[in-house]
């Protein structure tokens, strides 16, 4: 009988003893064994944000006998933002921006009256806030028809993008708008209107519904506590802004 392959490459083992952090002219630097991180791209690895870079620091300690980088979202993120994002931040805000013309929260469903209800109450607010803080209006939908956005609305968005420099913010919001399906929630969050939770929660409004309804997925769960992590590790570079 012919064993099974394991198409996974085996992990690194771990090579260091000691993770500190150093701070130069360059930002926080991680440093394993005294040595600096360098990221894939073999760049090196300057993070702006103190606490990030404990946060990343944090990650490399926490490393058993092998380097997992599945278990290090902080990392990963600050490695694409340094390898590539911090040379040309401009198509990422362009990418976010474009998530408003089909935003999560401008789709409602028609039935049941109490999820129409849900997402009126919780939706509804983000909205208002978008208004004031934007002087942006959008329009709704129900069901997932496309519907264009006024483009007022959607050139208000492209201007509030266009103010985020830090190509680590510019990263950082734009992995919470992919991982949450909406630009607004993410410049929310940017903004410190709602809290990494809430807009969580309000992302997976739908999604909890049926799972109320019909009881939770074991491997779904599993996926969505991996993106839990990300968006988590998003969070912490927009609170550091």
């Amino acid at each position: 009988m012919s064993k099974s392959i394991d198409p996974r490459p085996e992990l690194p083992k771990r090579f260091y003893a000691e993770v500190t952090v150093s701070e130069g002219e360059g930002g926080h630097a991680i440093l394993l064994d005294g040595r600096p991180v360098k990221t894939p791209a073999r760049r090196p690895l300057a993070i702006p944000s103190r606490a990030v870079a404990h946060a990343v620091a944090a990650e490399w300690e926490a490393q058993g006998e092998r380097i997992d980088p599945a278990t290090m979202p902080v990392t990963r993120l600050v490695n694409t933002v340094v390898d590539a994002i911090a040379d040309d931040p401009d198509p990422v805000r362009t990418d976010v921006a474009r998530y408003a013309e089909t935003d999560l929260l401008f789709y409602r469903a028609g039935d049941p009256a109490r999820l129409v209800e849900r997402q009126r109450d919780r939706w509804d607010p983000i909205l208002e806030w978008v208004h004031q803080r934007l002087g942006a209006r959008f329009l709704l939908a129900e069901g997932v028809m496309h519907v264009a956005q006024p483009e007022p609305a959607l050139r208000a968005v492209v201007g509030h993008v266009a103010d985020f420099a830090d190509p680590f913010a510019v990263a950082a919001l734009h992995q919470v708008t992919t991982l949450t399906g909406s630009a607004l929630l993410a410049l929310a969050l940017a903004d410190g209107h709602v809290t990494a939770e809430e807009a969580w929660s309000l992302a997976h409004l739908d999604e909890d519904w049926n799972i109320e309804q019909w009881g939770a997925d074991a491997e779904a769960e599993i996926r969505r506590a991996l993106r839990w992590e990300e968006m988590q590790a998003a969070a912490l570079i927009l609170a550091g802004r």
